[in-house]
């Protein structure tokens, strides 16, 4: 199966003007389903829109649709009056062959649950996780508090929710608590055949940080984002680690642990590929979330990037990962190309959006830090309102040094570049096929109002390279797409 159709494939896959995070893809029949939080652009907090979700054929990546809106928030009986957004979700499907949507209030320590007959709802609600005697799981001494609960169904049938959160901040653990559930890391609990009764004991999966010293999970202790799935024959548990940026992941015989740490899967800043420090990280640094899927035997990780210079207002991406017969994941770079089962065509027109690569010349910063807006750092954004398609997401303010990169493109010997800009910045483009590489053209820029398109001659490139763009000049240029011919 081929799934390039006609349309390459890019990161980010969802149209510019959608924001869902935490993407946990599932494939339901032939097609390839994305669950995921729902963030709003300009939002000043996590998740504040209805869950949506997007699907698109097992045959063609490009071919995404919206299913509209999936779940409103105030289906919820804690919710109706609309004032907690809903965190990242989970689907799965149940013995009755109906689908279940696992989510938690952001106010709540508890797993609600909502049900539909088809992958793409609408779900309506359902109820509570809960311990046999009905009392909600995470409002018992010693229940985890219920965070992105991820859902597993074994071989045997038996289905299992992990869930947990422990941040690394002992002052915030104790903010968090006052909802009540603990922080010791991630656990498991087995669900029986209703989809809310827990059958047996809460059993811890990673451990948090401040438990984790001294152990193989030190440095990369658990903080959020369980996402459980079975690969020949073992467990694997992705979770984002106490860095935040990143998505580690635990393996395990049984599905309930012991569980051993197996290494970094994907950095939205690559940091941990070699040479890559959080000093040169090569994307701007924020929490990310996602899961594992296989399409035509071909492995990929979900996860999201920040965008408008706001940790949350969060895009996914995914990239494909490589799983050795001793099923170690090696960590993937993060890319333009991400689902496209290879290197972008060199040819045609590209939108900036699609950089995977994008920092200031003095590196970049974390949005968990960034109170307010960094006036000297590119970043991600558009013009109109939330959920607008205005069809002009770009790269806004890049200043003298500003890098913005995009990896891979399958070179035939074009030999033209233009890139179309608008700002009031008098300079230049310096185009590499390498971060801090010898220039392999120049485009000069000079400043408008509006966008404009200027163009040079590019060098016959053959083969797999990447590009990069780094303005020099004064004042700033808005980089909204480039084309090739």
């Amino acid at each position: 199966m081929n799934h390039i159709i006609g349309k390459p494939v890019f990161n980010p896959y969802l149209p510019s003007y959608e924001y869902v995070p935490d993407g946990e893809p599932h494939i339901f029949g032939d097609r390839l389903y994305v669950f995921g939080s729902h963030d709003a652009f300009g939002g000043r907090g996590f998740c504040l829109n209805d869950y949506v979700c997007y699907s698109a054929p097992l045959s063609d990546l490009s071919d995404w649709k919206f299913e509209g809106v999936i779940y409103p928030k105030d289906s919820d009986p804690k919710n109706r009056d609309k004032k907690q957004n809903m965190n990242a979700p989970d689907v799965i499907r149940g013995k009755d062959g109906r689908y279940y949507l696992y989510y938690q209030l952001d106010r709540e320590c508890i797993t609600s649950v909502a049900v539909c007959d088809t992958p793409a709802g609408g779900y309506r609600f359902y109820g509570y996780v809960k311990w046999p005697d009905g009392t909600a799981y995470g409002k018992k001494k010693g229940d985890a508090y219920n965070f992105d609960p991820g859902l597993l169904t074994d071989d045997d049938g038996s289905i299992y929710m992990y869930t947990g959160f422990a941040p690394a901040s002992a002052g915030f653990r104790f903010i968090m608590g006052l909802h009540g559930g603990t922080f010791s890391g991630g656990s498991v609990v087995r669900l029986s055949d209703d989809m809310l009764t827990i059958e047996g004991d809460q059993v811890p999966t990673v451990p948090g940080e401040h438990n984790a010293v001294e152990t193989e999970f030190s440095g990369h202790g658990f903080f959020e984002a369980s996402s459980p799935r079975k690969i020949g024959g073992r467990y694997y548990l992705v979770y984002s680690s106490v860095l935040s940026h990143e998505l580690c992941y635990a393996v395990s015989d049984s599905p309930t642990g012991i569980w051993h740490y197996g290494g970094t899967i994907v950095s939205i800043g690559d940091i941990g590929l070699p040479g890559v420090r959080k000093e040169n990280a090569r994307n701007f640094l924020g929490n990310t979330h996602g899961g594992l899927v296989c399409i035509d035997k071909q492995w990929y990780i979900f996860y999201h990037r920040q965008t408008n210079m706001q940790k949350c207002c969060r895009q996914g991406c995914a990239e494909p990962i490589m799983i050795d017969e001793n099923g170690h994941i090696s960590q993937a770079e993060i890319t333009s190309c991400g689902l496209n089962k290879g290197p972008l065509p060199a040819k045609g027109t590209y939108e900036a959006r699609i950089a995977c690569n994008l920092k200031g010349k003095d590196g970049v910063f974390a949005y968990t830090r960034t109170r307010h807006k960094e006036t000297g750092y590119p970043y991600f954004t558009q013009s109109g309102t939330d959920r607008e398609d205005s069809g002009d997401q770009y790269i806004a303010n890049m200043k003298d040094g500003a890098v913005a990169g995009f990896k891979y493109f399958e070179f035939r010997g074009e030999t033209r570049i233009s890139v179309t800009v608008r700002g009031e910045g008098k300079g230049k483009f310096i185009i590499t096929t390498e971060e801090n590489g010898a220039a392999a053209a120049q485009i000069e820029l000079r400043p408008g109002s509006g966008f404009e398109t200027f163009s040079t001659k590019l060098p016959l490139l053959q083969g797999r390279d990447a590009l990069y763009f780094t303005y020099q000049g004064e004042g700033y240029v808005d980089f909204r797409e480039f084309s090739i011919e």
